[in-house]
Parts: C-alpha cells; structure tokens; sequence
C-alpha cells in the first residue's frame, strides 16, 4: 500500500469517475461551442488599410510587406520579442516557435505564416540557426513596423485593445501576432493579440481561426461567399 503523502485528485469508484467526466464533458463541449461563435465573430471584424511603406531585412534582401504574402491571400505575423540590443531571442518566444508544429496547411489554403522582430537580421539568422529553425525569419530594424504593431512600447503607448500589462515586457518588447488580408496590391490589417492571446496558436487550426477566411471549412459560420470546403476529403 502506497504511504507516500503527495497532492492527487481524489481516489472514487469507476461509476463516480464517470459521473463526473460527463458532467465536465458537457462544460467543455460548451466551451468549444463558444470558441466556434467568437471565432465566426471574429471572421466578421473589419479591416483597415494598410498605407505606410515597410520594408524588412530578409535573407533575399530587402523585402516590403506585400512581398511577405509571397502571392497569398492572407498573412500571419508572429512579433518575436528580440530588441536589438540583445544577443539571443526572448525565452517565452523562442519556447512558442519550439512549439509550433507543421504549418504547411497554411500556405495550401492561401496563408503564410513569418516571424518578424526588431533585431538585426545578422543576430537573427545566428539565433535561428542555432535552433535549427526554417520558418522565415524578417527584420524590421529601423522601421515603425514594431512600434504601429504595438510590441515595441518604449516609445509608444499602448491602445485599448493591448491586453499585455504596461510595464511588463522586456526593455520595451512583448510579444504579438498580427494578421494581414491582400487584395491586389493593397494590404489591409485585420487582427492582432498579445501576450497570452497568442499562447495557444502553436498550430495551422488555431492559426486558421485567427484569419479572415478561417479554416475554410464547411461547418463554419462565416459570410456568404466566403471559401469553404468540405472538412474531410
């Protein structure tokens, strides 16, 4: 008989067990129906266009924004805490990108995902490499892209819908996802969260959930015209 004193979930019966399971079953069943009505919510936010010019230090050069949908519809930001002061990349998102799993259902559904962060891209691609990454990787040194985005606050405020604690970050940056709609030539910024909104977008399903279109999938309430597909085959 086991005598050791450690904190465990109370021992019952396999028929109070079950009990209990569905009873919390039904609360998370109603918690994934909620996420599936903010997330069709969310896929009716409006947009905002995009007029300032950026440009970015990738390894192909000198790239603008357009050139980071590399054709797509739709582009996903990660704002990877990385001041250029410092020698490696913040803890927290160096644990997210670890994290992240296979997105390549992403780019066949019309979105690319890019990390970008205020750093140097030389001190980038050292970190990178040192991590055995191969997710693109830009730089917005020297540009306002961090500071319009609000994940630099050195020298700007943060607006009502930042839900990360001013103060809080590290040598003013913290960390963001932005999400980013074209059409044609034109870029329209449509969603962005931080801090622990973005904890939980380590895959392409939560990623989908974030864009305009979504996952594209035919169970999901979204605008007439949007593109669906069946959701198996």
């Amino acid at each position: 008989m086991t005598t050791e004193q450690i904190p465990h979930p109370a021992v019952v019966s396999q028929d109070e067990w079950l009990e209990a399971r569905v009873a919390l079953l039904e609360k998370e069943k109603e918690l994934t129906r909620a996420q599936d009505r903010l997330n069709a919510e969310r896929r009716r936010l409006p947009m905002v266009k995009v007029d300032k010019n950026y440009t970015f230090d990738g390894p192909e050069g000198k790239v603008t924004l357009l050139d980071l949908f590399q054709g797509h519809r739709q582009l996903i930001v990660y704002h990877f805490m990385f001041d250029p002061a410092w020698e490696n990349g913040c803890v927290g998102c160096t644990s997210y990108i670890d994290a992240i799993g296979d997105l390549s259902d992403l780019e066949k559904r019309g979105v690319r995902f890019v990390i970008v962060s205020r750093a140097p891209l030389a001190k980038l691609e050292e970190y990178k490499a040192k991590k055995g990454w191969d997710l693109p990787w830009y730089s917005s040194f020297g540009n306002d892209f961090n500071y319009d985005y609000h994940v630099t606050l050195d020298e700007a405020v943060a607006p009502p819908v930042y839900n990360y604690r001013p103060g809080s970050g590290d040598g003013g940056e913290v960390p963001g996802t932005s999400v980013f709609f074209r059409i044609g030539d034109e870029i329209y910024h449509t969603y962005s969260t931080y801090a622990r909104g973005g904890e939980y977008l380590t895959h392409s399903s939560t990623l989908f959930d974030i864009t305009p279109y979504g996952r594209q999938q035919d169970w999901e309430d979204s605008p007439e015209g949007w593109p669906q597909f069946p959701t198996y085959g």
